[in-house]
């Protein structure tokens, strides 16, 4: 009874001790929203609970700020801020062509083995490691756990940044990564490929056997994690992502959008043509239409490796652009390529 006393009236007056200086910190920090470290009391509880070290969270947390911009950067996201026509000459430039090339060649015998292990084609890999950082060169320098922590405290999904943020935590207190060197973006993307904590704790390889599944500095793991991520979302590598088309006049708009699913042979006889005007191929794979920026505007048929895309960042945009960027690294064969896959799988179905 003693013991239990004694305890408690130290609990109280830690409570008392740190809430004052918590109060007088967040009234000295216009940049620190009131209840914002009183949150974080309530997070170290529920990720000591989740099975999180102290010394983590006592050495992590120390560290952690509110980030206004964070906030800010929520409300202008390119992808929907901007029509695809914007978007794609932004991210899909001359440039970021010729530095993809150069890394499918840099790396052409590890993608080469990759690959085949996963059975998802290097372009595809190389496509997504460009749009998403310029091939490591735009990884984020937002601290993971105050972006994470600022998004679970006041964004638009706080349940869904939070159990991020837990995550993160644990990536931290697994060894893959200091809390110094984990930055990303300002929504907590981290790294090369851009996992958020959940992905990275499903998908993130390390494929040197290092220990230690690092898509921060290793290009490897980087490639091989981002195969991963393709291969267990459903890639089809008997099939690409898609292909520009041309519609005729007077098109219905009704059948435009996801939903819509007809074949190739069908879309065809609708009067849908390749970007070129040649007949599609007369093949049973089936494909939905899209128009992103609405009627008279590019028009595209996407397969069912587009909604894979689509698992890793739900922007059409987004999947439109990895797509078309993996289509310009092919070079000028892709055209006939695009052609013989689809044949494949027409003989693959029969």
């Amino acid at each position: 009874m003693r013991w239990t006393l004694l305890l408690l009236v130290n609990f109280l007056i830690f409570q008392a001790v740190a809430g004052s200086a918590w109060a007088q910190s967040e009234a000295g920090d216009e940049a620190t929203p009131p209840g914002f470290n009183a949150w974080l009391v309530k997070l170290r509880a529920d990720a000591i609970v989740a099975g999180i070290r102290t010394s983590t969270l006592d050495e992590v947390l120390e560290d952690v700020q509110y980030l206004p911009r964070v906030v800010e950067l929520d409300r202008k996201q390119p992808e929907f801020s901007l029509t695809f026509a914007q978007y794609l000459a932004k991210v899909v430039t001359d440039g970021r062509v010729s530095r993809g090339k150069k890394r499918l060649q840099e790396h052409k015998t590890y993608l080469n083995s990759v690959a085949r292990q996963y059975k998802v084609p290097s372009r595809f890999i190389v496509a997504l490691w460009g749009i998403e950082t310029d091939y490591g060169n735009l990884t984020g320098g937002f601290s993971v756990i105050s972006a994470l922590s600022t998004m679970a405290f006041d964004g638009r999904r706080p349940d869904f940044f939070r159990d991020e943020l837990l995550r993160a935590l644990r990536i931290i207190d697994e060894g893959h990564i200091r809390n110094a060197d984990m930055t990303g973006s300002w929504a907590g993307a981290m790294g090369q490929c851009q996992f958020m904590p959940s992905s990275f704790l499903r998908f993130a390889v390390d494929a040197d056997d290092d220990g230690h599944a690092d898509i921060w500095r290793n290009p490897k793991d980087v490639m091989a994690s981002v195969a991963n991520y393709l291969h267990q979302s459903g890639w089809n590598d008997k099939i690409t992502w898609g292909r520009e088309v041309r519609l005729p006049k007077k098109f219905d708009a009704s059948l435009v959008g996801l939903e819509t699913r007809k074949t190739l042979r069908d879309w065809s006889r609708l009067g849908v043509r390749a970007a070129d005007g040649k007949r599609l191929p007369a093949a049973p794979l089936k494909a939905a239409l899209l128009q992103p920026d609405g009627p008279g505007q590019k028009a595209f048929l996407v397969y069912d490796n587009f909604d894979v895309i689509l698992k890793w960042n739900r922007s059409f945009s987004f999947a439109l652009a990895v797509g078309h960027l993996s289509d310009r690294l092919a070079g000028s064969d892709h055209g006939n390529s695009l052609v013989r896959k689809e044949s494949v799988a027409k003989k693959s179905r029969n």
